[in-house]
């Protein structure tokens, strides 16, 4: 036999078995984030009326066990593995990262919360530095913190403005936290779903026809810009408004008034404190 043959056999051989192995590494991963979820359906308690969700941290606390094994699983994907997903695969996983991580910094600082010495996730940063810029975590084969995943991640790679509603700081004017995880086969579907669970609550966005003015989170001050480059549809916030209308209105009156886009748009205040079941 040909040893030339012979070699470029073993050759293909090789290569198709490292093939192989790098398939079986990318498809390892979980992309149903099943293990989250598990944590998620653990602690996050849904208000009565159905549009704010709260977190069980007492009872983290004590479990914290999946949360660690599920963040450990995403410290260990690689970036050339990552870059082998599908957008919404990438996307999911940077969210759950998001929330998962926020979650893991207040269970490591739970016994401040719990002592009175702190109250807000805001409490845990120092006067140079915000909570949301420790790197206290590896993603993605670096350390990293909270910011870099949703400002130099997130906000630069994806063109998903709703991602506003599902990123959750800890805070009691955040967006609810899902009690399942973001996943790439519904993901469009349960941002949808978070946008209008969002704004259908009147604590969060209110609607004041006397002063003539829709009142919005602050959330869509701070991130009024990523609705207005045309992403997704969405050229300004009374594009949104217009877009979940029926979802803001309680009435046909105030659908009227919407439809009209007759008025003005202002901010609430934002209360930064721990989004924990204690304060539903």
């Amino acid at each position: 036999m040909n040893g030339k043959f012979v070699n470029g056999k073993i050759l293909s051989c090789l290569f198709a078995a490292v093939l192989l192995m790098n398939s079986a590494i990318v498809h390892a991963f979980d992309h149903q984030h099943s293990i989250f979820t598990q944590v998620l359906s653990d602690v996050v308690r849904l208000s009565p009326n159905k549009k704010q969700t709260r977190v069980d941290y007492a009872l983290l606390n004590k479990q914290p066990e999946k949360l660690n094994q599920y963040l450990n699983a995403l410290s260990s994907v690689k970036q050339s593995d990552y870059q082998l997903w599908t957008g919404d695969e990438q996307l999911s996983f940077l969210i759950n990262a998001y929330n998962g991580f926020t979650l893991q910094l207040i269970h490591h600082n739970y016994a401040k919360f719990q002592s009175g010495k702190v109250e807000s996730i805001k409490d845990l940063g120092s006067f140079f530095s915000s909570p949301w810029k420790k790197t206290f975590f590896t993603l993605l084969d670096d350390k990293h913190s909270l910011d870099d995943i949703e400002h130099n991640m997130i906000r630069i790679w994806f063109e998903r403005p709703r991602i506003h509603t599902a990123l959750v700081c800890a805070a009691v004017s955040c967006p609810p936290l899902r009690n399942e995880a973001f996943v790439a086969d519904k993901l469009d579907q349960q941002l949808d779903d978070q946008m209008r669970q969002f704004l259908s609550d009147d604590q969060r966005n209110t609607i004041n026809l006397r002063d003539n003015r829709v009142k919005l989170s602050a959330i869509f001050k701070w991130y009024g810009e990523d609705f207005e480059k045309g992403q997704q549809g969405f050229n300004s916030l009374n594009d949104l408004i217009t877009a979940y209308q029926t979802d803001i209105a309680d009435d046909p009156q105030q659908l009227t008034w919407l439809q009209n886009r007759n008025y003005r748009i202002s901010f609430l205040d934002y209360d930064w404190r721990l989004n924990d079941i204690s304060t539903f």
